[in-house]
């Protein structure tokens, strides 16, 4: 089915409740500085959203590509199957982050994605983006910096896996949530794991036995508190100082 044209869709008024005019986090996954006009298009073109539970797939390595998703609530994962039946965590997303770039290329995924709680995302089909992104040029650009943040953070993480102790790598993972989540305006120093220590193992090549060891020694040195899932980071500048070695 075509697509219409820009000014022949119109506008819902209880569906711009939750669009990207009113999102709080839309300048995490569209450009800053978007004029009234620019983020009235996006609205009128994307209007799908998806509700996902915990545990939910939203897309599996080898399929074609449908969207991208933009998070708008919850908290993803992204993990590539291993031969003998497990996976190995390659990413963790928050609201403002960007799904499904892996499939750009030949137009398919490279990777699983799923929810680690209740999550909602905004579809982004492929040619909607193209038709934005000749609407808005600032999209395109806005987009490839994405792309090159990608390649940066794949390149960070194979040097931290080759350089780092544990309780480094851990420590590295710490401060990159917290600073996440304080650009999203949440508590830069209590959050909470909505990982499991099996997953964040996974990410950081460690066994599980030696993410919850390494947490117990943070919380013996007056790092971080622990409760659960629940942290705390109570000595941020020695939580740094532990991390002092990570590539930036």
């Amino acid at each position: 089915m075509a697509t219409p044209p820009l000014h022949a869709v119109p506008f819902d008024l209880k569906r711009l409740r939750g669009a990207c005019s009113s999102c709080g986090v839309r300048e995490l996954c569209l450009p800053a500085g978007l004029d009234l006009r620019s983020i009235n298009t996006v609205d009128r073109l994307i209007d799908q959203r998806r509700v996902l539970a915990r545990g939910e797939v939203l897309f599996r390595n080898g399929a074609a590509l449908q969207s991208l998703y933009a998070v708008h609530t919850g908290f993803m994962k992204t993990s590539v199957p291993h031969p003998d039946g497990g996976e190995q965590v390659t990413g963790f997303h928050m609201p403002g982050d960007l799904l499904g770039l892996d499939a750009l290329g030949d137009g398919r995924h490279l990777c699983d994605a799923v929810a680690l709680e209740g999550s909602e995302v905004c579809e982004i089909p492929p040619q909607i983006l193209e038709r934005l992104s000749h609407t808005i040029p600032s999209l395109q650009q806005h987009f490839h910096r994405i792309l090159s943040r990608e390649i940066v953070r794949d390149h960070h993480m194979m040097l931290l896996l080759a350089n780092l102790r544990a309780e480094e790598r851990l420590a590295v993972f710490l401060l990159k949530l917290s600073r996440r989540y304080a650009a999203r305006g949440y508590s830069p120093t209590e959050f909470v794991l909505c990982m499991t220590r099996a997953d964040i193992g996974s990410y950081l090549g460690l066994t599980v036995e030696t993410v919850s060891r390494a947490l117990s020694q943070m919380r013996a040195g007056r790092l971080i508190e622990v409760s659960t899932r629940h942290i705390r980071i109570i000595g941020m500048e020695r939580l740094k100082s532990v991390a002092a070695r990570a590539p930036e």
